[in-house]
């Protein structure tokens, strides 16, 4: 029998959820499942309100009736869950593989914990194999995607099938290709101060904590070093 590590890694985190808690619900197929989990716990007497990073993830939740409140009802969140594309030692991210990074970044910066979760194959020793997805607004993009293209990589607007994909705010998604990112908190000031840039896929200094699901069926936890 195989071991989802997805599953593994989503079902640890959601035991750090209490009751009480305001949580954010990340996006992707491993945020899936915790909030699968979420919704077992929540019909298990758990008392918590939620707020989604994407569509997918809000419907999901009202499905498992987990209950979800809007921005303006509350100025902070607890804990999120989320997912990454890649993860290195130091906690630091690539996301945005669902075209949610925007969402997601605004949801786990305005929480006191963002706790990652992810299989084992997502951790890397350096960023920037899996391409950075870079959100950006349509007018202009291809000025926008020429500047992207100028830091070394080689960006490629996203598709939807034939069409040109849109995030769930209407924007278009460069992916960038850089193999290999060695600076990644000096190329995400880089990149957001590019015009026409909404935001990128590059979580410096978010996450504290990373579960890492393993295929012989154990558990890592990767903890943010203390800042001086």
């Amino acid at each position: 029998m195989s071991i989802n590590v997805k599953q593994l890694a989503a079902e640890k985190a959601v035991e750090y959820v209490e009751d009480g808690m305001k949580v954010g619900l990340g996006t992707g197929s491993t945020a899936y499942w915790a909030i699968r989990k979420l919704g077992e716990r929540v019909s298990e007497g758990l008392k918590i309100t939620a707020v989604a990073t994407s569509r997918a993830s809000e419907e999901q939740a009202r499905e498992l009736g987990i209950p979800l409140v809007a921005f303006g009802d509350i100025d902070s969140l607890d804990l999120t869950i989320d997912g990454a594309d890649e993860l290195d030692s130091s906690l630091q991210l690539i996301k945005g593989g669902g075209g949610a990074l925007l969402r997601e970044k605004i949801v786990a910066s305005n929480s006191t914990r963002m706790i990652v979760i992810a299989d084992e194959g997502k951790v890397v020793d350096t960023l920037g194999k899996f391409p950075l997805p870079v959100e950006i607004v349509p007018f202009a993009w291809e000025w926008t995607v020429a500047e992207l293209a100028k830091l070394g990589c080689q960006p490629e607007l996203r598709r939807s099938g034939e069409e040109l994909y849109k995030t769930d705010n209407g924007n278009y998604i460069a992916d960038c290709r850089f193999e290999a990112i060695e600076a990644a908190p000096k190329l995400a000031l880089t990149i957001q101060n590019i015009p026409g840039v909404v935001d990128h896929g590059l979580f410096i200094g978010i996450a504290a904590m990373a579960i890492v699901g393993k295929l012989d069926g154990s558990i890592e936890i990767i903890e943010a070093q203390p800042k001086n």
